[in-house]
């Protein structure tokens, strides 16, 4: 019996540099690489919001190598999800894939303790998110609307 398609996450803010970062992140570490994972943004910056990265290192997730990288309509299109990060975005829409907006405070600026409440809200979405794709993946007659 072949392997059936890995699912595909792509997260999307406009800077790539936090929420996206992190959600990037939490869903690499949390699925252990069982779902294939993006991130990127529509004008991103020249590197990670230093507080993210040490928010994410608290928790024993290095950000420290990671870079901004620019959305693209082959990203979007070879994900299943697309998940953008409130902050406004628009990604260009193909049929079949689920877009998700999470409405999550910008962490830019932020002092760490803020950032952190970002990284928990975003840790707590992440899982959310497997278990929804785990549930599709067992019953895939079920689509989201």
């Amino acid at each position: 019996m072949a392997d059936s398609p890995r699912t595909s996450v792509l997260f999307v803010c406009v800077h790539n540099a936090g929420r996206s970062q992190m959600a990037a992140a939490w869903l690499t570490h949390i699925s252990q690489g069982r779902i294939d994972v993006r991130s990127a943004g529509t004008l991103p910056a020249d590197q990670i919001n230093p507080r993210a990265v040490e928010a994410m290192r608290e928790v024993g997730i290095d950000l420290a190598s990671r870079t901004p990288q620019v959305l693209t309509r082959d990203a979007v299109q070879a994900s299943d999800y697309v998940i953008t990060m409130g902050c406004g975005d628009t990604c260009p829409v193909f049929p079949g894939k689920t877009y998700l907006d999470w409405q999550l405070d910008d962490p830019a600026g932020q002092d760490l303790s803020f950032v952190r409440r970002v990284r928990d809200d975003i840790k707590e979405r992440v899982e959310g998110l497997i278990a929804e794709i785990d549930l599709r993946h067992v019953s895939p007659g079920l689509s989201r609307c």
